[in-house]
C-alpha cells in the first residue's frame, strides 16, 4: 500500500502534460532573460566576449556529457520524479545570481552542467506513460513546448527590461523557476511502475550504463549505435554552435534590434510548434521515423547555408522558417533510438543523447567563437542591448558573412550522408539481453538543444 501510495502522489496519473509543463516553465524562466545575459555577459567580460562565453558554456557542456548517463541510470532504478527536481533546481539555481554576483553567476552557469539534463528524464518520463505507437508524438509535443516557451518570453524580458530594468526580469524569471520546482513536489506523480523500481531508494544502479566513456569505447561495437551517434554529434554541433552566437550575429552583423530579435524568435517559435507538432505526426505517419530524420537534416542544411550566405533581413527571416521545420529531427531521432530500448533503460537511452547534445553545447559555441575570429568577423564589441536605437553593422571583410554557419552546413551535410545507413528499425542489440555475460552484452544508445 505503501509503495501504490508513493507511485501516484501528484495530481492524476502520469501524463505527457506533466513533462510539458515541467518544461515550459523552465525555458520560459531562461526565455525572460534573453536580453539581460547578453547584457551581463558583454558588462562582465568586455574584452573576447565571444570567447568566455564558449568557455563557460564548454564546461557546462562537458559537465553535462559527463552527467548526462549517470543521471538517465539512476532515474531507470530510482524514479524519474526525484531527478526531475533536481535537474531543474540545478538548471535554475543560477538564475538570481545573475544581478547579485555576475561573477558567481557564470560559475554556477557552468556547474550547474552536471545536472542540466532535464531532457534526458523528461523524455525518459514520456517513455514511461507513453507507447511505441504514440512516442514519436510524445517527444515532438515536448521539443514544440520547448518552442513555445520562447515564442513571447524574450520579447516580454525584453520589453520588461527597456522598461523597468534587468532587476525586475531577473526576480521574474526566479519566481517561475521556484514555481516550476513546486509544481514537481506537489502535482507531479511518479511515473516508473512500482515492478521496475526497488523498495528501498539507493538500490544500486549498473555503472557500465553510466560511465559516459566506457558506452562511447563500446558504441562502435554496433553499426547501428555507432550510425546514430556520429549523426546526432555532426548535426547538433553546428545548432549548439548557432545557439550561442546568433543573436549576437543578427544584433552585431545584420542590424536586427533588440525588439526584432524578440519577434525573431516568436515567430519562428510558432512556426516550430507547427512543425513539432501537426507535420511531425503526418510525417511519422507516412514516411517513418527514419526518412522524417533525413528530411529534418535537410531542412537543417538549407538553414545553416542561408544563415551563412545571407546578407540581408528578409533571407534571415525565411532562413528561420526553414529553421523551423528542421526541429522536427531531434524528436524524431529521439523516438528512433527510444524504439530500441527495453522499457527500463529508457532513461539510459535517453540519458546517451542528451550528454552527445551536452558535449556538443561545450564544442558549438568555441567553435563558432573561433571561425568568426579566424574570418575577422568581430562580434566581441557589442553595447548592452537595451531598447531600440541605430547601430552601424561591421564590415563584412569576407564574401560569405557568416562563416561559422555555412562550416555547419557541411558538418549536416555528411550527418545526413551517416543517417542514409540507419536502418528504419533499430536491431535489438541495443538492449541488454536477458541473460548474457559482462563480455556479449553491448551497450546501449545510452543518450542530450535547446
Amino acid at each position: 500500500m505503501e509503495d501504490v501510495t508513493s507511485r501516484w502522489q501528484g495530481i492524476g496519473r502520469p501524463s505527457v502534460y506533466h513533462a510539458v509543463m515541467v518544461i515550459f516553465l523552465e525555458f520560459f524562466a531562461w526565455g525572460l532573460l534573453t536580453t539581460p545575459m547578453l547584457t551581463v555577459l558583454h558588462e562582465t567580460f568586455p574584452q573576447h566576449t565571444f570567447l568566455m562565453n564558449g568557455l563557460i558554456q564548454g564546461v557546462k557542456g562537458l559537465l553535462s556529457f559527463m552527467s548526462a548517463p549517470l543521471i538517465g541510470a539512476l532515474s531507470d532504478v530510482w524514479g524519474r520524479r526525484s531527478f526531475l527536481l533536481i535537474t531543474v533546481f540545478f538548471t535554475c539555481a543560477p538564475i538570481p545570481l545573475m544581478r547579485l554576483s555576475p561573477w558567481w553567476y557564470f560559475a554556477m552557469i557552468s556547474m550547474s552542467g552536471a545536472f542540466s539534463v532535464t531532457f534526458s528524464v523528461i523524455f525518459a518520463y514520456v517513455a514511461d506513460v507513453t507507447d511505441e505507437r504514440e512516442r514519436s508524438t510524445a517527444y515532438g509535443l515536448v521539443s514544440a513546448t520547448f518552442a513555445a516557451s520562447l515564442v513571447t518570453s524574450p520579447a516580454i524580458g525584453a520589453y520588461l527590461s527597456a522598461w523597468y530594468g534587468d532587476n525586475l526580469v531577473v526576480l521574474l524569471a526566479t519566481l517561475i523557476a521556484l514555481a516550476d520546482i513546486c509544481f514537481i513536489l506537489l502535482a507531479v506523480p511518479e511515473s516508473l511502475p512500482d515492478k521496475m523500481r526497488p523498495n528501498t531508494w539507493g538500490a544500486p544502479i549498473s555503472w557500465e550504463y553510466a560511465d559516459p566513456f566506457a558506452s562511447l569505447r563500446k558504441v562502435g561495437q554496433d553499426p547501428t549505435v555507432l550510425l546514430i551517434c556520429i549523426t546526432v554529434f555532426l548535426s547538433y554541433l553546428p545548432e549548439a554552435g548557432q545557439y550561442s552566437s546568433f543573436f549576437l550575429y543578427l544584433r552585431q552583423v545584420i542590424n536586427f534590434s533588440s525588439t526584432t530579435i524578440a519577434v525573431f524568435i516568436g515567430v519562428v517559435g510558432i512556426l516550430s510548434i507547427i512543425a513539432q507538432t501537426l507535420l511531425l505526426t503526418l510525417l511519422m505517419r507516412t514516411m517513418g521515423t527514419k526518412n522524417t530524420v533525413l528530411l529534418g537534416l535537410g531542412f537543417q542544411i538549407l538553414q545553416l547555408a542561408w544563415y551563412g550566405l545571407g546578407s540581408e533581413p528578409w533571407m534571415m527571416w525565411a532562413a528561420g522558417a526553414v529553421a523551423a521545420m528542421s526541429s522536427i529531427t531531434f524528436p524524431a531521432v529521439s523516438a528512433l533510438v527510444s524504439q530500441s530500448a527495453d522499457a527500463d533503460k529508457q532513461g539510459v537511452v535517453q540519458g546517451m543523447i542528451t550528454g552527445i547534445r551536452g558535449l556538443c553545447n561545450g564544442l558549438g559555441p568555441a567553435l563558432y567563437g573561433f571561425v568568426f575570429f579566424l574570418f575577422n568577423v568581430n562580434i566581441n564589441t557589442m553595447d548592452p542591448i537595451q531598447g531600440e536605437y541605430d547601430i552601424d553593422p561591421l564590415p563584412l571583410h569576407t564574401l560569405i558573412p557568416g562563416p561559422p554557419f555555412l562550416l555547419g552546413s557541411c558538418t549536416v551535410v555528411v550527418a545526413f550522408i551517416v543517417a542514409l545507413f540507419i536502418p528504419e528499425k533499430t536491431p535489438s542489440s541495443l538492449s541488454s539481453p536477458p541473460a548474457a555475460s559482462d563480455e556479449d552484452v553491448e551497450p546501449l544508445l545510452h543518450d542530450s538543444c535547446v
